[in-house]
């Protein structure tokens, strides 16, 4: 079984930083199923938990930082445990280069959400824990969901592709 997954953070050093949001999107018997940790249900148990059963995970970018992330956090080194392929390199194959936003955008695949960054993203989970702004959760989480499933989006306009 097939698994995207996308993490959101506290910024951009996995020694200093923390885990606030991991969305995994994976495939079960009777379809693809959202899955989203948040805050302290972020965990290795939880996270072994969600993953249970997957046999290929997909990230955009993950080597250098979703996987990076996780192992310097949680202390789960995932490739140990999952096949993965980061899309990105998938991508550089065929000439498609910048971010996931970017790469979308040029594949044509569409988000509802618009306009929210990962910059955004650290801003709206600050915006939640500082002042209980359930609202800018919500978006947080949407931006999550929005990733992970245009991952699999991705993953299929590449053609299913899976690189070495």
């Amino acid at each position: 079984m097939d698994a995207y997954l996308d993490i959101e953070t506290t910024g951009l050093s996995p020694f200093s930083d923390t885990i606030t949001v991991v969305g995994v999107y994976r495939e079960t018997p009777e379809g693809f199923i959202l899955r989203q940790l948040v805050g302290h249900d972020v965990t290795r148990l939880n996270l072994t938990a969600v993953l249970d059963g997957v046999k290929h995970l997909y990230t955009y970018n993950g080597d250098r930082f979703d996987l990076v992330f996780i192992q310097s956090r949680l202390g789960l080194e995932l490739k140990s445990l999952i096949e993965h392929t980061d899309l990105m390199r998938a991508c550089w194959c065929k000439g498609l280069y910048g971010g996931f936003k970017a790469v979308e955008r040029q594949l044509g695949i569409e988000r509802t959400l618009q306009g929210v960054s990962g910059r955004d993203a650290v801003d709206l989970w600050w915006r939640y824990i500082r002042r209980g702004d359930n609202r800018a959760l919500r978006t947080l989480l949407d931006y999550n969901r929005e990733d992970v499933v245009n991952l699999k989006a991705l993953r299929e306009r590449l053609g299913g592709e899976q690189p070495v």
